[in-house]
């Protein structure tokens, strides 16, 4: 009975590794677990392609590049990996409800959970890996060793991964077993805000870090600092030792590997067999987040009815993990396609401005379609029938609240970092007109993404597989060059006197042209749409 309480339990949390109905089509988690599948499986092949057709032939130079390169992108989709599985580590509320009254035991819910975690983290990796997996290992082994130095580096690269796997999801699963032994109410709130740090940390860390992987950068006393909390490169160092092609200067690397590898595996298995069990009851015996007394204070010219919805609208921001989670993810790719984008000019003094603008452009783009992805995602179905039964006023001041904390929490985060940012870098007169213009692209992506939007925000009624998240990120990525090229024709005009006011008239016309035409929509609707 046991052993099929834990099959049933391991399939059940299996497909409820993410969630299943934010993310997928139509609530099906097998297709979505096939999209991800299709989606790493393709980035493998496109990555084996110089095997494939050129046999792989690389220097020790290229060689040692593409061994991080592979190590370091696996990482990557691991600690991902860990932040969007942050909630299915332990049971949620449901499951305890659901399974507390049953005669199933808290050892055979802890197995399950921790197999199918483990299940979808295996899946996420060998998908990865599929064709890279197998086909470069091959070209990794010692020169002339021949079958033997080959097949020796196919399993050292595949031990390597293991091992750099169980760090970094070891890691995450560390750092929130700690945080679980806190109070349950400030675990809750500071939970979604350790999602969002470690997604930023992931991203940044990947594609920030620099290539140091020639002997020459590896054995100068400059960069040992940076080697030492860059742990890619440990489990570089790792691989090399297995393989058996470890110069000198990878042998430190490869013994801070096996430290932190020792290290997490020690602290995950005290960390989160002490705090299992304290969870599950205090899942029970506590509530969720409470609200707190605090108030945002708001002008006093605001009608109740738009105080309401944007009070409303600010609490399920602060108080929703699962609405962070989503935001996160739509401004960890943002984030992501700007430092490329800025690291790869700053070698180019006569580009960064240009970067520095499109970049401001490009995060306020990515934060507005994020915005508007999890407004249509109720915090919880009660509130679209709430809502609806006592929404008593005129359409067009919902629309009006609406549109007020869209900008709120898309258009003024991003301003203000922005104007901080630029005023420090720049003089007044070069940053303000560009502030300017920023703000009008503001209120057009405002008008443009809250149109036909006759709704209150986080309280309508959703389909699942609506978000359309690889759309989104497919148009970030290609706003990329019509950004930089834009940001190259305004960096032009704000060396010159009458330019920036030449820009903010050609801004100006469509925002006003919007902002008449969202209203006049707001006031001819009839009552609020689900």
């Amino acid at each position: 009975m046991e052993e099929l309480q834990f099959r049933i339990l391991f399939r059940q949390f299996l497909l409820r590794v993410v969630d299943v109905e934010l993310l997928s089509a139509d609530a099906d988690p097998t297709k979505l677990l096939g999209q991800m599948i299709t989606v790493m499986l393709s980035f493998s092949f496109f990555i084996s392609i110089p095997v494939i057709f050129g046999g792989g032939r690389l220097s020790e130079r290229e060689a040692r590049v593409f061994e991080h390169f592979l190590i370091a992108t696996t990482m990557l989709v691991v600690g991902l990996f860990a932040v969007f599985s942050w909630d299915s580590t332990f049971p949620d509320r449901r499951d305890v409800l659901v399974l507390a009254p049953l005669p199933v035991r808290a050892r055979t819910l802890f197995l399950a959970k921790l197999a199918a975690t483990g299940a979808g983290l295996g899946i996420a990796v060998l998908a990865l890996n599929g064709f890279s997996g197998l086909l470069w290992p091959w070209c990794f082994g010692s020169r002339g060793s021949g079958l033997f130095g080959g097949l020796r580096a196919f399993v050292a690269y595949w031990l390597t991964l293991i091992a750099a796997t169980v760090f970094m999801f070891g890691g995450t699963l560390l750092l929130q077993g700690m945080a679980s032994r806190l109070p349950r109410q400030m675990f809750l709130r500071l939970s979604g805000l350790l999602q969002i740090v470690a997604f930023g940390v992931f991203v940044s860390v990947y594609v920030l870090e620099p290539s140091l992987e020639s002997s020459a950068a590896l054995t100068a006393a400059s960069n040992q600092r940076l080697l030492e909390l860059l742990p890619s490169y440990w489990f570089l160092g790792l691989f090399k030792q297995l393989s058996g092609t470890m110069a000198a200067e990878f042998a430190p690397l490869a013994r801070r590997a096996w430290m932190a590898l020792a290290v997490t595996c020690g602290g995950v298995v005290l960390t989160v067999l002490l705090s299992y069990m304290r969870t599950m009851r205090k899942t029970l015996e506590e509530p969720d987040i409470l609200p707190g007394s605090y108030r945002l204070p708001l002008p006093r010219f605001m009608k109740p009815v738009e105080a309401a919805v944007m009070q409303f609208s600010v609490r399920t921001m602060l108080r929703s993990r699962q609405h962070r989670l989503i935001l996160s993810l739509y401004l960890g790719v943002g984030f992501g396609i700007v430092l490329i984008l800025l690291r790869s000019q700053m070698r180019h003094s006569d580009r960064m401005p240009r970067a520095i603008l499109s970049a401001s452009v490009l995060m306020l783009c990515a934060t507005a379609a994020a915005m508007r992805a999890v407004f249509s995602m109720p915090i919880t179905l009660k509130a679209n029938w709430l809502m609806r039964v006592a929404a008593l006023d005129p359409v067009a001041r919902y629309a009006k609240a609406g549109r007020r904390t869209f900008l709120l929490l898309a258009v003024a985060p991003v301003w203000v970092c922005v104007a901080a940012g630029m005023l420090w870098l720049w003089p007044w007169r070069v940053a303000v007109p560009h502030l300017v213009l920023l703000a009008l692209l503001g209120s057009i992506l405002c008008d443009v993404c809250m149109r036909g939007f006759h709704k209150i925000p986080f309280t309508c009624s959703y389909q699942p597989g609506k978000m359309k998240m690889q759309f989104a990120f497919w148009g970030i990525v290609l706003l990329v060059p019509f950004t930089f090229l834009g940001a190259g024709y305004e960096w032009r005009y704000l060396q010159s006197g009458r330019g920036p006011i030449l820009i903010a008239g050609v801004l100006a016309i469509p925002a006003i042209v919007l902002r008449w035409w969202a209203a006049r929509g707001a006031k001819g609707a009839e009552a609020i749409d689900r």
